[in-house]
């Protein structure tokens, strides 16, 4: 694994490697703290979007690993602006041993990869989040004991959050469905590679438009933002279509009785989740939150612990 950009990438050995390296490292950072398997080592941060949980989670990770995480913001960088994007890769490169980029565009974290002589990771681009995925399974197995053969079920905007998890729930054998408005659901060709995906593991993709439907038996149900950043003219019309795919408590009782709810935040209360189903029994909405640095911490020891 030279790179991390997209779930649907990872070998399936990839894939469990990786979650079984963030259990033991979240594991043992409690017990003891993790060893600096990444001293002297330094992840350079790229972000054309504001972010909490991405800042925050990359620069403990790379601490509690011995590292150093460097954050540049949009008005240091500006990909493709100021400079290429081909030559920002080639310059980070010979500074740092690993680059983090949260972008807009899919296309930027791949030509930032195609340049860079050292590891790069998508940390959000509009086609996928991988990191929140491996965090969202991460949580998943903690409260089911599995991924094989749970019913996960999407309820929203078919977008890069959706995508990522599709794509591994389809590596780690559950039953994804994905519940949207007519229009928002997940593209086609996503909807076949993760189909593909699942052909090894028995992992299986459905769409079903009504929630209702969508969400009898679901062992676990996610949300999202209704619009995410870069969206924001389409907030209104967005809020008018979307209210029938809000996890509530009626639609939580429609799920089996011991579900979790999950939220990659940050949440609009209120919109696509009440407050009394985000700060309820059925939520580990925090505990997925902190699973973004377990998950990442695995990511970062996987492609940089190697390097120079």
């Amino acid at each position: 694994m030279k790179h991390f950009l997209a779930i649907a990438d990872l070998a399936p050995s990839e894939f469990k490697a990786l979650l079984k390296l963030a259990q033991a490292l979240k594991a043992e950072r409690r017990k003891k703290g993790n060893p600096p398997i990444l001293k002297n080592k330094t992840l350079g941060m790229v972000f054309q979007k504001p972010s909490l949980r991405t800042r925050v989670s990359f620069d403990l990770a790379m601490l509690h690993l011995g590292g150093h995480a460097l954050y540049l913001s949009p008005n240091e960088i500006g990909l493709g602006q100021r400079e290429s994007i081909a030559d920002v890769a080639r310059v980070l490169a010979r500074y740092v041993d690993g680059i983090m980029a949260r972008v807009f565009a899919h296309a930027h974290v791949v030509e930032l990869a195609k340049y860079s002589s050292v590891p790069v990771i998508n940390g959000l681009s509009d086609h996928e989040h991988p990191c929140q995925a491996m965090a969202d399974v991460l949580t998943i197995i903690e409260h089911k004991r599995k991924l094989k053969g749970i019913k996960v079920v999407f309820l929203g905007d078919g977008n890069n959050v959706a995508r990522s998890l599709m794509y591994a729930c389809a590596l780690g054998g559950a039953h994804f469905v994905c519940s949207s408005p007519e229009g928002f659901t997940i593209d086609e060709p996503s909807i076949a590679t993760a189909r593909a995906l699942g052909k090894k593991s028995g992992g299986t993709i459905e769409l079903i438009q009504d929630p209702q439907v969508a969400a009898q038996a679901a062992d676990v149900l996610y949300t999202d933002v209704w619009a995410s950043m870069g969206q924001e003219s389409e907030t209104a019309e967005r809020a008018k279509i979307f209210p029938p795919y809000q996890i509530n408590a009626a639609l939580v009782a429609r799920a089996d009785p011991k579900c979790i709810v999950m939220h990659c935040l940050p949440a609009h209360r209120g919109g696509e989740i009440t407050d009394a189903v985000m700060d309820g029994a059925h939520s580990v909405v925090f505990d997925q939150a902190e699973n973004r640095m377990h998950a990442q911490k695995a990511i970062v020891a996987m492609l940089m612990a190697k390097k120079k």
